[in-house]
């Protein structure tokens, strides 16, 4: 069944064609990743799906009655509005059903909506539906959703936008860049999550680990034209390889072809016969596909890397909080030259502190770092910088310096850097906001390592990079001989580059673990695997009472229990009035025998919901 028919798409700005004549179909039940490099127009084709940007030509259609959820790169919420406000906005009817049961809770005098609040929820199976939130809302780490969105970072509202869109259940979702600001255990959460739901997915994604594991085909868009591969990405791999040789190959016998029909017709007269008319016709087909140029430029990095001497850094009884939250509890380390270490731990435990109190833009509450006389620090920071206005691409570069030294003593100029990294000649004089999100990344890369450092520190290098990119830099950062350290959701890229790990615990603990990203995940599993529990004990506990393995309240129960709250002081008041009606009642036996039985059943009613309010009370 086709969910998405996209037909002769063509979008331009100006004379810089993004994609011409796209034809493209995706059907139900398709996990669909889009790649192509840096401002060739992924973002855009994104927005013109969801209807953001208009498109010069074609056809756009999704089939009629399916639900589509977006994830934007950049998600744009009113600050005013709480998060629950924001993540439940949805019209889905179980959303709608769970809302009304909560606004029926805060009114219990009303019975009959309480009443058909409940119906609604079962009828809907909305309590199996609210488990799922809670835990979409819970591996998210979205816990205060009386916030307002105003006072979130732009990491945290992308998880808010992100929950919104599973939380929705669409029949076809469309993601770009969901992996950027979550962090490990939430990405290999997600990898998990989408893997199993029986969704659409059509996704933008550097991330490829996640690639490699969620997606079943991989559409490639290169030189205006769209690729296909049935496959993960070790698959397109393969695939894109075999395809770019045949192309070299049809390229080459062609001018083979060409060359010795050039002669021919060099030597026929003006005037010719039919078959000769169709020879000439066939001679400027294999002159088109003679002179067919692969873009084969690539990012190339060349640095001349200052002498590192033999003191690099040494940190010694380093303590760092703020308020309540250690980041680093009496750390201690002396980094050896090459260094090179990958950064691991939840979001918030003060992995981007640490690397801010080495370069010295924090400081310590105790302890000392002493960094070596020789040492030069390239740092590239999650935010990035901030680019003046109306700035120009290669006045960015000249700023910093007209001629670069590179190694075995080259130098480069301003302009020349520039096309090494991609930047055409007809892109210097652009305005750096008129860029991509990956060719700000890049010019800011650009920035960090012509100042020729010997001691890397990446955080988070790896967001809006393409591919091709995040290739190369993984190339030249295996070939760098100065320390390195990164910090990055990307497995693949950590993987590939790092040799051990700091990892951040929590409390301000650290743990040094020799190996890559990989290899601590699965001791992680060991250790958890390790021991298992005698038989013994697992029918001792199955033995216990079932409310003994609880460990908290599903939503179903917290409401619940909100709603026993606001009941039992209504019966017990109740109750008081009763038992005053009753010693104003002796004389009167009927109206007693009533009031007895009403008292009685009040009183049975008050001690059940007493007894349930105690049994939800032990898991708050």
């Amino acid at each position: 069944m086709n969910y998405l028919s996209i037909e002769g798409l063509t979008k331009s700005y100006g004379i810089r064609v993004l994609f011409n004549d796209l034809s493209l179909g995706i059907d139900k039940g398709q996990k669909v990743a889009l790649i192509a490099k840096n401002g060739t127009g992924k973002s855009t084709f994104l927005r013109i799906l969801s209807g953001e940007e208009q498109y010069d030509s074609g056809k756009v259609v999704f089939r009629k009655g399916i639900k589509v959820g977006i994830l934007q790169q950049s998600p744009n919420y009113a600050d005013n509005l709480t998060v629950s406000e924001t993540i439940f906005s949805s019209k889905s009817t179980q959303i709608q059903a769970i809302l009304e049961y909560e606004a029926a809770v805060d009114n219990p005098e009303d019975n009959e909506r309480m009443q058909k609040a409940f119906e609604e929820m079962d009828a809907l199976e909305a309590w199996d539906y609210e488990v799922k939130i809670q835990q979409i809302l819970g591996q998210l780490k979205i816990t205060n959703l009386n916030q307002k969105v105003g006072e979130l970072s732009g990491g945290q509202q992308k998880r808010i936008a992100l929950a919104q869109v599973l939380i929705e259940e669409p029949d076809f979702i469309i993601l770009d860049e969901p992996t950027n600001h979550l962090d490990l255990e939430m990405i290999e959460w997600l990898e998990s999550y989408l893997s199993k739901e029986n969704t659409t997915i059509l996704m933008v994604t550097h991330d490829r680990y996640f690639l490699e594991r969620v997606c079943n085909e991989i559409i490639e868009l290169d030189d205006q034209t769209i690729y296909k591969y049935k496959g993960n990405y070790s698959y397109f791999l393969e695939k894109k390889q075999e395809r770019e040789e045949i192309f070299e190959a049809n390229v080459d016998k062609a001018k083979n072809l060409y060359t010795k029909e050039l002669e021919w017709m060099r030597r026929q007269p003006k005037a010719r016969g039919t078959k000769a008319k169709s020879r000439e016709d066939a001679f400027y087909v294999t002159k088109e596909m003679a002179h067919q140029k692969k873009d084969k430029s690539k990012v190339e990095l060349e640095i001349n890397m200052s002498r590192l001497g033999g003191k690099i850094l040494e940190i010694h009884h380093a303590r760092k909080s703020f308020g309540d939250l250690k980041i680093l509890d009496d750390f201690n380390y002396i980094f050896k030259k090459r260094e090179r270490i990958g950064v691991v731990g939840k979001n918030g435990v003060g992995k981007t502190t640490f690397l801010e109190t080495i370069i010295g833009n924090q400081e310590l509450d105790g302890g000392k770092i002493i960094t070596g006389e020789t040492v030069v620090f390239g740092y590239y920071t999650q935010k990035g910088i901030k680019f003046k206005e109306g700035k120009k691409v290669i006045d960015t570069i000249k700023d910093i310096a007209e001629v670069i030294p590179l190694a075995k003593g080259k130098k480069m100029t301003a302009a020349q850097l520039l096309e090494r990294f991609l930047f055409t000649k007809d892109m210097h004089y652009n305005l750096v906001e008129k860029l991509s999100g990956g060719e700000k990344r890049r010019l800011y890369l650009i920035t960090i390592l012509m100042k020729n450092p010997n001691f890397l520190i990446l955080d988070e290098p790896t967001n809006d990079l393409d591919i091709m990119t995040l290739q190369v830099l993984e190339e030249f950062l295996e070939e760098f001989q100065g320390c390195l350290m990164v910090i990055t959701h990307d497995r693949y890229f950590m993987d590939k580059l790092v040799d051990h790990l700091f990892v951040f615990e929590g409390e301000g603990k650290i743990k040094d673990f020799n190996g890559k990203y990989n290899d601590y995940r699965a001791s992680l599993k060991k250790e958890e695997e390790k021991v298992p529990t005698p038989k013994k004990e697992i029918q001792e506990k199955k033995s216990d009472n079932a409310t003994q393995e609880k460990v908290k309240l599903s939503y179903k129960e917290k409401l619940e229990f909100e709603q026993l709250e606001k009941e039992i002081p209504l019966l017990e008041e109740k109750k008081l009035q009763l038992a005053s009606q009753l010693n104003e009642s002796i004389s009167d036996h009927e109206q007693l025998i009533a009031l007895t039985e009403e008292l009685g059943e009040l009183t049975k009613d008050l001690e059940t919901k007493t007894d349930r309010w105690l049994t939800l009370s032990e898991y708050l």
